[in-house]
């Protein structure tokens, strides 16, 4: 397994965190704050640039071997 490093701001590290404790807590992801949209956004944008795999034929293959790699991770 590969490593990717994805740069955030300290602002961006907060909101986040702060948007992944409430999934942690309440097992919903719900945006409350735009500020959210804007880390996901933005956290989309640096993993189009650094991954191939989303414009490749084989995407959907390659994702379910992902998620089960995952999923089956000791």
């Amino acid at each position: 397994m590969s490593n990717l490093n994805l740069t955030l701001s300290k602002d961006e590290a907060l909101v986040l965190f702060e948007f992944l404790s409430r999934f942690s807590d309440e097992e919903n992801l719900e945006i409350k704050d735009r500020s959210e949209e804007h880390v996901l956004w933005n956290l989309q944008g640096q993993l189009e640039k650094l991954l191939s795999e989303p414009f490749s034929k084989e995407y959907s293959s390659l994702l379910q071997k992902a998620r089960k790699n995952l999923t089956y991770e000791n």
